[in-house]
């Protein structure tokens, strides 16, 4: 489960809004348990530089590194990310299973058409990129 306040999610959706037709992106900063409840304290945003902003995201490095740095000094940690679907289901495509690399953090997903949010956890099943049994699962997301 995840819970994410509604300043939050309203921030992450107006940021979708705005950026359509491209998705956008951001981290995700808090309270993190891996197998259990994780609580969303803060959101950032981050610039898709992905080749096909269309069509997948990729969020800057150094602005990446500069979001975990904040976290650091927040005393937070990485709950997970966020993204976008402008044009398609909030649940995860094969891109975004095949680039996910945060075993058990939640990747929350915009779908703008229709208006949805929906959480996933990534569950790695071996050793390595792709493994056998890697997957997304469905995340309960409470909102408040």
């Amino acid at each position: 489960m995840i819970v994410l306040p509604t300043t939050a999610r309203e921030a992450i959706l107006e940021r979708a809004r705005e950026g359509k037709p491209e998705e956008i992106c951001g981290v995700l900063g808090g309270e993190y348990e891996p197998d259990g409840r994780s609580r969303v304290l803060s959101q950032y945003p981050a610039e898709n530089v992905a080749e096909a902003p269309r069509r997948r995201y990729e969020i800057d490095p150094e602005r990446q590194l500069r979001i975990f740095e904040c976290l650091e000094d927040r005393g937070e940690e990485i709950v997970g990310f966020y993204h976008s679907h402008p044009r398609g289901p909030p649940r995860p495509s094969a891109t975004d299973a095949a680039r996910a690399t945060w075993p058990d953090r939640t990747y929350l997903i915009v779908s703008l058409e229709p208006l949805e949010v929906g959480s996933w956890r990534w569950r790695t099943g071996g050793d390595g990129a792709n493994a056998p049994g890697d997957r997304f699962e469905r995340e309960q997301l409470v909102v408040e």
